[in-house]
């Protein structure tokens, strides 16, 4: 694939006294690599199921990812149309 990028997200997690912490950290992208963190705690009464708190914290991660990216976005599209940027809600 001619002209081809390659962004990489990896994610880790961790387990710490009923508290999962993520984070996603994206690299390939210029300059430098974003990260985002996420965390879930559970509740002493609820069931421990650590899928459920793996899943809560990378989903959280990510999406202080996602914000991320697109505050990155919308400050390059107005270093380039010198314009203020609505709309772009993530």
């Amino acid at each position: 694939m001619s002209g081809a990028k390659l962004w990489t997200v990896e994610i880790t997690i961790e387990e710490h006294d009923h508290t999962v912490t993520a984070e996603a950290r994206l690299t390939g992208k210029k300059p430098g690599q974003l990260v985002g963190e996420g965390t879930a705690r559970c509740h002493p009464a609820d069931e421990n199921v650590p899928e459920i708190g793996d899943e809560l914290a990378v989903a959280r991660a990510l999406s202080g990812l996602t914000h991320q990216l697109v505050h990155s976005a919308v400050e390059d599209i107005e270093a380039h149309t010198q314009e203020h940027v609505t709309g772009l809600d993530s």
